[in-house]
This record gives C-alpha cells, structure tokens and sequence, in this order.
C-alpha cells in the first residue's frame, strides 16, 4: 500500500488549508485512517483519526474543534480540513492506515502500518 500526501503550503495565522492522502496498491480491506504530525525539534504527534465507515473520529485536544478529518471510500482518499490555523500548526503531517484498528480508533503511531512521505504545513503569524 502507498500514501500520497498533498495540499501542504504556506498559510497565515487564522486562515486554512485541506489535506489530503491517497492510498494505492492493495487497498480492499477495511482500514482506519490518520494524520499525524512531527514539528521541528519535537516527537511525532497524533492529529485526527477516522473509521472504515467514516461515522467515528478522534482528535488531539490541540485540534478539536478547528480540524476535520474526513474520508471518501470510493476514492480511498482521506482529507484533513484545517481551520483557524495557528503558528503552532507549523509541522510536517503524514498520513497512516491501521489495518486492525478499522472501527475502533487510535491515536498510537504503533498500530498503524503504512505511512505516506509527509507534506509541509507552515503557518505564519
């Protein structure tokens, strides 16, 4: 399975962005979908996640309420709506697939299986 990440950039503080990640090869299981980040100096952290069927997310508290993540099956693509942008936000986001954590969602790095390379999100303030 491959994941290309796109719609990184340069944004102002308060303005959004929309990420999105398409997954290709062999894609016909069911699989949970996530966005994680890694800021400059820092570990990487956990952004959004979502169900097979698209009727569960999860956010950090850092990005509830600004972020959405949202998935299109038909496209096997997973986007990542980004509101109200922050200075803080300023990260390289990947995207992931869990194959075993289809329904029930997780924010650890560990249980997911493939990676995409990552796009650059900066935000100005």
């Amino acid at each position: 399975v491959q994941l290309q990440a796109s719609g990184g950039g340069l944004a102002q503080a308060g303005n959004s962005l929309r990420l999105s990640c398409a997954a290709s090869g062999r894609t016909s299981s069911r699989y949970g979908m996530g966005w994680f980040r890694r800021a400059p100096g820092k570990e990487r952290e956990f952004v959004a996640a979502i169900s097979w069927s698209g009727g569960r997310t999860y956010y950090a508290d850092s990005v509830k309420g600004r972020f959405t993540i949202s998935r299109d099956n038909a496209e096997n693509t997973v986007y990542l709506q980004m509101n109200s942008l922050k200075p803080e936000d300023t990260a390289v986001y990947y995207c992931a697939i869990s194959l075993a954590y289809s329904e029930v969602l997780t924010s650890q790095h560990s249980r997911y299986n493939y990676w995409g390379k990552g796009t650059q999100v900066t935000v100005s303030s």
